[in-house]
């Protein structure tokens, strides 16, 4: 008997040491998801934080460079004016040189005008004249550069744009149309 409650007593011990045993393997296993859950969301953290600060980062970038636009403008009207004398003349290009080429290396570039169709996206029209030269909706002329950062319009470029008159207009209808039958 005494052999009997000893088993007994033994194999009762065994169940409780299995049964602590699995409760701790189950422990173990919660606090490992929840340790790879709070690492997971830390490392998305960390991405996230990084990426708002690069988009803040350009975001300045921007408003700075769009802040050196109207500097970019003097030095063309300071080209525009004949009675410079040489010297001051290459020093004022050599700056203006310096300063268009580290804008540019930043991410800064030039939009496209005179020859181009109109795009209300990249330009802004300050006139429309009549032409005959021209095809409807050509951009004949800018009146102000504007300007892209990294992909971005910082300021759409004033221009002026070709209205076709007499049969150089229907002729640019007919191509426009053509374009739209293309594109449907």
């Amino acid at each position: 008997m005494h052999l009997k409650r000893s088993a007994n007593h033994k194999l009762n011990n065994a169940s409780a040491a299995s049964s602590r045993l699995v409760e701790a393997e189950a422990e173990a296993s919660r606090n490992l998801e929840a340790w790879q859950r709070n690492a997971a969301d830390f490392a998305n953290y960390r991405r996230r934080v990084s990426e708002e600060r690069q988009q803040h980062l350009a975001q300045g970038n921007a408003a700075l460079v769009e802040n050196l636009l109207p500097v970019l403008d003097d030095f063309e009207r300071s080209r525009a004016q004949a009675d410079r004398p040489p010297a001051w003349s290459e020093g004022i290009d050599l700056i203006e040189r310096k300063l268009r080429s580290t804008l540019e290396a930043a991410g800064l570039s030039e939009i496209e005008t005179v020859g181009r169709s109109f795009d209300p996206l990249f330009h802004e029209a300050v006139t429309h004249e009549p032409s005959d030269t021209h095809r409807d909706g050509e951009v004949i002329g800018q009146v102000r550069a504007g300007y892209c950062f990294k992909g971005r319009v910082l300021r759409p470029a004033m221009v002026r744009v070709a209205k076709a008159t007499g049969e150089q207009f229907a002729e640019s209808n007919h191509e426009q149309d053509q374009e739209i039958e293309r594109e449907d």
